[in-house]
């Protein structure tokens, strides 16, 4: 569970997130969407303890995350291609992220075999990932979230630079995932893919929440009507 206590994000006079009460329960697959600086990566990355808030704080599993690593066990995270290392080979990459879970090469190897529909590493052996294109890296980054085994999972914009193929073999690995009882918030400028895999939607405008409700039949045309205002 993960739990916001009046948090909020300042720099300068501008408010970049301000949430008084939030909780996110084991049983949710969150979409977080919103215009350009709505608020939403500044909201995962407050989660993951990446940038310190002007007030408030996040809790995970009823642990404040700036004061405990704990959570850092059991939670899977990719935001961007900036968290990678780009003088490794995926290869490289994927076996030290395994490393930091306890995992060795050949549950590395097993694990990738298991998704190579999604990344094939055998036709990336010989490069390094400062080398792939924008959808290979992300395809990096997502696997190696999924890596450790995840209770928590957050992804920013994953469907981003996706072909079609990936976009809907990711879809269905997260719904996956999620029937297994792993607590996932995913921020995504797509509501298609979004209104589809998750059971509520939190809307962010200009830092603050707009509504926060469960999906329906009718959360994607709610939504498009209100991108079109």
């Amino acid at each position: 569970m993960i739990e916001i206590f009046e948090l909020e994000k300042r720099y300068g006079s501008q408010v970049a997130l301000s949430v008084p009460s939030l909780q996110i329960n084991q049983a949710d697959f969150v979409g977080l969407v919103g215009n350009n600086g709505a608020g939403k990566t500044t909201m995962l990355s407050l989660i993951l303890d990446l940038i310190k808030p002007s007030k408030g704080y996040v809790c995970s599993n009823t642990e404040k995350v700036s004061e405990t690593d704990t959570w850092k066990t059991y939670t899977g995270s990719y935001l961007h291609s900036g968290f990678l290392i780009p003088f490794l080979s995926p290869l490289e990459y994927f076996e030290f992220v395994g490393s930091l879970h306890g995992k060795n090469k050949a549950d590395v190897q097993d694990f990738l075999e298991e998704n190579k529909r999604f990344f094939d590493i055998q036709s990336f052996k010989d490069k390094y990932i400062r080398d792939l294109s924008s959808g290979n890296k992300n395809k990096v980054g997502i696997l190696s979230a999924l890596l450790s085994e995840p209770k928590i999972l957050l992804l920013d914009e994953p469907f981003s630079n996706l072909d079609p193929s990936s976009q809907l073999w990711l879809k269905s690995k997260l719904k996956e995932i999620h029937q297994l009882g792993v607590l996932t918030i995913v921020s995504s400028h797509d509501l298609n893919h979004l209104t589809e895999i998750c059971n509520r939607v939190i809307l962010l405008e200009e830092g603050l929440i707009i509504n926060d409700s469960q999906t329906s039949n009718e959360t994607l045309s709610e939504l498009e009507k209100y991108f079109k205002v």
